[in-house]
C-alpha cells in the first residue's frame, strides 16, 4: 500500500513515525481465514419476537432511545445509537459509550474520537463519508466498567439490525470486548488481529469480512501499539479493495 504525503501527515498525527509499510500481515500473524459463528439462536429469536429485525433506521433509533430492557437505562444520560453514512461500505464497532459519548449522544468523541478521525484519514476515509460508527452497547456502563453478558444480550439485536440495514462491505471492530462479542470468541486481541474473520448475523446471509484492531482509547494509553493499528488499517484497506 503506497503512502501519500497527506497520509504521512495523518500518521504523524497518530504518533507513528517513521512511516513503514505493512508487508503481509496475514503471513506474519499466521492468519488463516476464519468464519465467525452466528450469534446465539436465542438472540436472533428475541429480535424477531420484538420486531427489531423488521425496523427501519428511524424506528430502530427511536426504539433504542426509549429502551429500558436492562439496568443501564437508569444510569445513562442518553443512548448512543450510532453516527455516519447509512449507506456506508465501512462499519466501525466499539465497545460502549464513555462519559463524553453519554453526554453528547455520539460514539467516539473527545481524544479517542480525534485519534479515530486521524486513523480514518490515514486510509483516505472520514467520519460520515462511507463510514458508519456504532458500539456493541448503546448505553454507558457506570464507571466505564465492562459490559455484562445480560446487557450484551439485550443490545445485540439492535447491532444486528444496524448491520442488516447497512449491509457493509467491511467491519472493523475496535477493542477486545467488541471483537470477542462480534466474533463469538474468547481469544485475545493479539490472536484475533492480523487475520480476516467473517461475520454472519444469520446463516443465509453473505459473510462480511471483519478486521480486529485496538480501541483508540487503549492507543492513547499505549502509544507504542499505534504502529500495530496502522498495520490493521492497511489490512482492512487491502481487504476492502480486493472486493472491488
Amino acid at each position: 500500500m503506497s503512502i501519500s504525503a497527506e497520509q504521512r501527515a495523518r500518521l504523524q498525527a497518530m504518533g507513528i513515525g517513521p512511516v513503514w509499510v505493512l508487508r503481509h500481515a496475514q503471513a506474519e500473524e499466521g492468519g488463516a481465514d476464519e468464519i465467525a459463528a452466528a450469534p446465539a439462536a436465542e438472540k436472533t429469536s428475541a429480535a424477531a419476537a420484538s420486531g427489531i429485525d423488521q425496523m427501519d433506521w428511524d424506528t430502530l433509533e427511536q426504539t433504542v432511545s426509549s429502551c429500558t430492557a436492562c439496568g443501564l437505562c437508569k444510569t445513562r444520560t442518553q443512548t448512543v445509537f450510532g453516527v455516519g453514512d447509512q449507506h456506508a461500505d465501512w462499519l466501525l464497532i466499539g465497545e460502549a459509550p464513555g462519559a463524553e459519548e453519554d453526554a453528547r449522544g455520539e460514539p467516539f468523541v473527545g481524544q479517542a474520537g480525534r485519534l479515530l478521525d486521524n486513523m480514518l484519514k490515514a486510509v483516505g476515509l472520514a467520519r460520515g463519508q462511507n463510514v458508519y460508527i456504532a458500539n456493541v452497547l448503546k448505553c454507558r456502563p457506570p464507571n466505564n466498567r465492562n459490559p455484562e453478558p445480560s446487557e450484551v444480550a439485550q443490545c445485540a439485536p439492535y447491532l444486528q439490525r444496524q448491520v442488516a440495514l447497512l449491509q457493509p462491505k467491511l467491519i472493523v471492530v475496535m477493542g477486545r470486548f467488541a471483537a470477542q462479542t462480534l466474533l463469538n470468541s474468547d481469544a485475545s486481541i493479539a490472536n484475533l488481529r492480523g487475520k480476516v474473520h467473517h461475520y454472519r448475523a444469520h446463516p443465509e446471509d453473505s459473510a462480511i469480512p471483519v478486521i480486529v484492531t485496538y480501541h483508540p482509547a487503549y492507543l492513547l494509553r499505549t502509544p507504542t501499539d499505534k504502529a500495530k493499528s496502522w498495520a490493521d488499517l492497511c489490512l482492512a484497506q487491502s481487504t476492502f479493495q480486493q472486493q472491488h
